[in-house]
């Protein structure tokens, strides 16, 4: 009979799991990965929403010439804190409730690398949860500008939320692929974490700090881009009396397109995104636990 340990999982089980999910997940049927992929990019856009509102009437967005264009009250740094914080309510709903998000599934690239996935699995599971991710993400979106929550706090959530959109569409692709990389690390090393865990409350408390930590230092979420940049375009489009009565409290707001949104941001974090995820993460992982020993 196996020992019982009610302690963590140690990292080369954790390397065994991770193998084991990439398999079953490049092996799942396709309704059953779109509808968990629509789930997933739902999840990630409620914490985008939880982060907008903490955000609101706080948040201080360096524009590209390093001046702050909006400050009030919290510092900028203990703002984007509480905003990390709020924000893993996004993953914490994928893992616990169950979903597939694109950015985690990076990680089936240790099954992939081991032999157990081909490549052709790989990219179709990629593309599948990449599109349901985007069609969750839209549906919020959607669902979100008929509540007309960006009027709220006296239109502060509004003004946060076109002020994340101009500052998400203002970095050079190269800026906006290094911080894709440096995010999707971050989460890929969360969702790694929860490989380890025995419990519900392990999952939360391994996915809290990494999250938070990629939302405060202003690294690029693929996912979380399909809510936070179109929902900013879907109020800037659609409600032009909102837009008129504060667009003197956002700067560059002519930046804020569609095609800006697809060319400067989503295309370049994505890239980032799989360089952080399957390489910095998954990659070395397998590396270092996987690995067949051709000495042997």
């Amino acid at each position: 009979m196996s020992e019982f340990r009610i302690d963590a999982l140690l990292p080369q089980e954790m390397a065994t799991r991770a193998e084991y999910l990439g398999v079953r997940k490049a092996e799942m049927p396709f309704i059953k990965v779109f509808m968990l992929s629509v789930l997933a990019g739902a999840f990630i856009s409620l914490g985008a929403i939880f982060a907008t509102t903490v955000g609101a009437g706080g948040m201080a967005v360096a524009s590209a010439d390093g001046t702050i264009a909006f400050n009030t009250g919290l510092p900028y740094g203990l703002t984007r804190l509480l905003m990390g914080f709020v924000f893993s309510l996004g993953l914490i709903l994928v893992v616990v409730g169950g979903a597939e998000l694109f950015t985690g599934n990076n990680l089936i690239v240790m099954a992939w690398a081991n032999g157990k996935v081909t490549g052709r699995a790989l990219l179709r599971n990629w593309a599948i949860v990449y599109l349901g991710n985007f069609f969750g993400s839209i549906g919020t979106v959607i669902l979100m500008f008929f509540t007309r929550q960006y009027t709220f706090g006296a239109n502060s959530v509004g003004i946060t939320a076109l002020k994340i959109g101009v500052a998400k569409v203002e970095f050079t692709f190269l800026q906006a692929i290094a911080l894709g990389i440096l995010c999707n690390a971050l989460v890929c090393l969360a969702v790694w974490l929860t490989y380890s865990a025995r419990s519900t409350l392990d999952k939360i408390l391994a996915i809290l700090f990494p999250i938070t930590a990629f939302v405060a230092a202003g690294f690029e979420h693929s996912i979380a881009n399909m809510y936070f940049i179109p929902y900013a375009l879907f109020i800037k489009d659609f409600d032009p009396n909102f837009v008129s009565t504060v667009s003197d409290k956002v700067a560059h707001l002519d930046l804020l397109t569609w095609q800006a949104f697809l060319f400067s941001n989503l295309i370049p974090v994505t890239i980032g995104n799989i360089i952080g995820g399957a390489v910095l993460v998954a990659a070395i992982y397998w590396a270092i636990f996987l690995r067949p020993d051709k000495s042997q």
